[in-house]
C-alpha cells in the first residue's frame, strides 16, 4: 500500500493499494481516510480556535452522526477579573467523516462556575 499526501489536508494522508488501477474508481473521485473520534475531537477544537480566535478550555463531547462527527468545544468568550467571572461559550462543531468542517454554532454562553445552574 502506498501513502500519498492529499492536497489541502495538512498532515492527513490517503492510502491506495499498490495494485489498484486508476480506472478502478470513478474519474476525479478522491479516496479519503475517515478520521477517528479522537482525531475528530482535536480537529473540532482546532477549527473553533481558528474561526473564533477564542481561548479553548477543552472538548466537552464527541458524538457520531450519519454524516460524520458532532464535537462540543468550550472556550473563554471574555476574560474577566477575577477569572471566576469569565464568560464561557459552548460551541458545537459539525465535521464530515474525513474531518472537514461542515458548520459550527455557539449553543450556550455562561459565567464560569455557573454553567450547570444558569
Amino acid at each position: 500500500m502506498t501513502t500519498t499526501r492529499v492536497r489541502g489536508e495538512g498532515d492527513r494522508e490517503r492510502r491506495r493499494d499498490r495494485g489498484a488501477r486508476d480506472d478502478d474508481r470513478y474519474a476525479g473521485e478522491e479516496q479519503y481516510e475517515e478520521v477517528s473520534a479522537a482525531e475528530a475531537a482535536r480537529e473540532g477544537l482546532r477549527q473553533i480556535v481558528g474561526l473564533t480566535g477564542k481561548d479553548p478550555l477543552g472538548i466537552t463531547s464527541i458524538q457520531p452522526t450519519d454524516d460524520g462527527w458532532l464535537v462540543g468545544v468550550e472556550v473563554v468568550e471574555d476574560h474577566r477579573i477575577p477569572a471566576s467571572t469569565d464568560l464561557l461559550g459552548l460551541y458545537e462543531v459539525e465535521l464530515d467523516m474525513t474531518g472537514s468542517l461542515l458548520g459550527y454554532r455557539r449553543t450556550r454562553r455562561y459565567q464560569r462556575g455557573k454553567g450547570d445552574g444558569g
